[in-house]
């Protein structure tokens, strides 16, 4: 069964140069131990890469075994809602072993947001619906999984380790 990408657009969490010619997405979930493990490999190929990629980030938080992800999804949904996305998904993955409300509360004052205000904000569910729609889009990409990667559209299938993740991106540069 074939499965169709959602295109990155102004609507997702990007950096690099949306423009590029290779576009890698992946989909996370905060409390994920292989997505943790998976950030620095992320953060070395945003430096290799620079602007010759677009990264994006899509929340896929598996809340049945992971209790607080989707807390932790809308919390850098609500960083981002305030120019800090970066900056609070970094956060929580440095300190991804404690995700409750009120260290989320802390990393947003961290980050320059005020907590008492976050702490209202997923009391409300301000940004649970951002947080279901990039997990819709991933159920239909068919991710079943954290961390899931595509590069160029195409589901990277192999290790998220530094090497194969960047053997799939020069092999989409062109530079087999």
């Amino acid at each position: 069964m074939s499965h169709l990408l959602e295109a990155v657009s102004e609507k997702d969490h990007r950096t690099g140069n949306l423009q590029a010619k290779v576009t890698v997405v992946e989909y996370g979930d905060y409390e994920c131990p292989h997505c943790g493990a998976a950030h620095p490999v992320v953060q070395a190929l945003l430096k290799r890469y620079g602007d010759r990629i677009c990264f994006a980030f899509r929340n896929f938080p598996l809340t049945e075994v992971h209790p607080h992800a989707a807390h932790a999804a809308e919390a850098a949904e609500f960083a981002g809602r305030h120019g800090k996305f970066w900056e609070m998904h970094d956060t929580i993955f440095e300190h991804q072993s404690h995700l409750g409300d009120a260290a989320l509360a802390s990393y947003a004052k961290h980050v320059g947001l005020r907590d008492s205000e976050l702490l209202e904000s997923l009391a409300a569910g301000d940004d649970r619906a951002r947080v279901s729609h990039d997990f819709s889009t991933g159920v239909r990409s068919g991710v079943n999984g954290t961390p899931t990667f595509f590069i160029n559209g195409a589901r990277h299938d192999e290790a998220p380790t530094f090497e194969d993740l960047a053997e799939a991106i020069e092999h989409a540069l062109g530079r087999d």
